[in-house]
């Protein structure tokens, strides 16, 4: 069966208001961190690269959402009750550039509706279908994670538009095929194990799979709405599409030896087998990509949100010189999509002066990416040690990496501090094996996929305590959504109110990033001119 009967988007009047110009350029702000000295004599020399996402949501691509729904009977009473409120704000949240496509699957998949346009009714037919579902025998996630991935893959419309599955699973699959197997491609599906009795294992293979996916973890019933609507707020604020960011040595004077980046495709130009994310679970070696002395290398990131970073960390070999100079060592450039047309930033420049000696210490960004992705490599040593029934070993790897943290410049910057959290939080869950594996394992995978993606994923008892990778529209729909939770009834603000009251709250956020982007070109064709003319002299 095919399901190419998506229906089509069609204007309606909430088309016909006059929105502010968009720009094609500055949607996503390089930014670049590294020690403007390096010595004479042969050395490792650190450069950050920040992507962060710059556009408006005003003229954010529309979403093809497909929420694939577990509706075994271990779904039954509260938990199903707590499924349609989740559904009902994500309903309500999506505009008429948006479609809804909705999967349920128990011992198989059904899809009860076709990627709709929503529209008021549609949004009331979908509430119906929702409001009517009811629990069945067994749990077969692959069914319907294929039936959600077929909605996608056979669609009619899909120029330039934004795609995502969300699945919801609180049980162990015991029908059909291991959904960790599933080729998902370069569709993001983003997992959600609710309850204390989900199989973190395979949600995680499943979001590992995926470009850009993630898997939170809701053991408490009441945080679904929220999990879904953190999720939500990334699809509705999608800013570019296939972002890709190649970094180039330049000749002579400096050599890759490894980017730092997570769990994102990495190619580069010498065809390596060494940067194949696949990587073995059970695997102690971090997610580093070690490059062989590449001469380019290439990372796709998929899409990026609103106020999303991406942040990579390059170890650049330096050789020995014998004379003071300023040199040239990396060439970057980056591409993405938007509105289905490509743009192309110009290439930026780093470059660094050759001294006699160096004392300048390494920039304060770098160590605190440097340590974040410590941080998180130490959990996960923890986690594969906890798994493997050691768990005094995984308590002393917490402890070491809280210790490691005391040593940072500036503890009491917010991003230390939430590690510092989630550590303290993971620890906790080491108490006994048994709350281990029923709250300490999904805990940390989650974690896991979170650094990994350098994406926000919902974990903990508490939804507002910890907000690695949070955006502000995430923190706007959190709030929303506890009061949705709390009172369905109560009106809520359409997507389209939440961008007005963005725009309201700065002006000038749909040209920012252009005017950036064009300050940023300009100054650095003024330092390549300033290059040339050292070099003439």
């Amino acid at each position: 069966m095919s399901f190419n009967d998506d229906e089509p988007i069609v204007a309606t009047q909430d088309d016909s208001g006059e929105k502010p110009t968009s720009f094609l350029a500055g949607k996503t702000q390089a930014r670049i961190f590294n020690k403007t000295k390096a010595p004479l004599e042969e050395n490792v020399f650190k450069v950050m690269l920040e992507l962060t996402g710059a556009g408006s949501s005003n003229d954010r691509p529309g979403v093809d959402l497909v929420t694939v729904l577990d509706v075994s009977r271990s779904m039954s009473g509260n938990k199903l009750a707590k499924l349609k409120i989740a559904m009902q704000f994500v309903i309500k949240k999506l505009s008429p550039i948006d479609r809804l496509s909705v999967v349920t699957f128990a011992g198989n998949s059904r899809r009860l509706c076709p990627l709709r346009q929503i529209t008021e009714t549609s949004q009331a037919e979908i509430e119906k279908m929702v409001n009517a579902l009811v629990v069945d025998c067994n749990t077969n996630i692959t069914a319907g994670l294929e039936t959600g991935l077929k909605v996608l893959n056979d669609r009619n419309l899909t120029r330039g538009r934004a795609v995502g599955i969300m699945l919801m699973s609180d049980g162990k699959q015991n029908a059909g095929d291991d959904a960790a197997d599933v080729w998902v491609g370069n569709v993001p599906v983003h997992t959600f194990g609710f309850g204390a009795d989900h199989d973190p294992k395979v949600l995680k293979a499943i979001t590992d799979n995926s470009m850009g996916g993630t898997f939170s973890d809701v053991q408490n019933q009441n945080n679904l709405s929220i999990a879904f609507s953190q999720c939500l707020a990334g699809l509705l604020t999608v800013v570019v599409q296939d972002l890709k960011l190649t970094i180039t040595r330049e000749e002579d004077e400096s050599t890759i030896q490894k980017v730092s980046a997570g769990e994102y495709p990495v190619d580069d130009d010498d065809d390596n087998d060494d940067d194949d994310d696949d990587d073995d679970d059970d695997d102690d070696d971090d997610d580093d990509d070690d490059d062989d002395d590449a001469s380019s290398v290439t990372i796709s990131f998929g899409d990026l949100y609103d106020k999303e970073v991406r942040k990579v960390l390059v170890d650049l070999l330096l050789p020995a010189v014998r004379i003071r100079r300023g040199t040239d060592i990396l060439r970057i450039t980056y591409t993405y999509s938007t509105g289905g047309k490509l743009f192309e930033a110009t290439p930026l420049i780093v470059t660094v002066s050759r001294t006699g000696t160096s004392v300048e210490p390494e920039r304060e960004e770098v160590m605190i990416e440097k340590n974040r992705l410590l941080t998180a490599q130490m959990m996960k040593e923890a986690r594969i040690m906890a798994d493997n029934k050691k768990l005094d070993d995984a308590r002393n790897k917490i402890v070491e990496a809280e210790n490691s943290l005391e040593d940072v410049v500036d503890d009491s910057n917010l991003l230390i501090e939430m590690l510092k959290s989630e550590l303290q939080q993971l620890f906790k869950l080491l108490k006994s094996q048994k709350i281990y594996e029923k709250q300490g394992r999904p805990f940390a995978l989650s974690s896991e996929t979170s650094h990994e993606r350098q994406r926000f994923a919902t974990r903990g008892d508490d939804a507002e305590k910890l907000r690695l990778f949070a955006t502000p529209r995430m923190d706007n729909y959190l709030q929303q959504a506890k009061s949705f939770d709390e009172d369905p009834s109560k009106p809520l603000p359409t997507v389209d109110d939440d961008v007005k009251q963005e725009l309201a709250a700065n002006r000038l956020s749909v040209v920012v990033g252009a005017l950036s982007y064009y300050i940023q070109t300009a100054i650095q064709s003024l330092k390549s001119i300033e290059n040339i003319l050292d070099k003439g002299r």
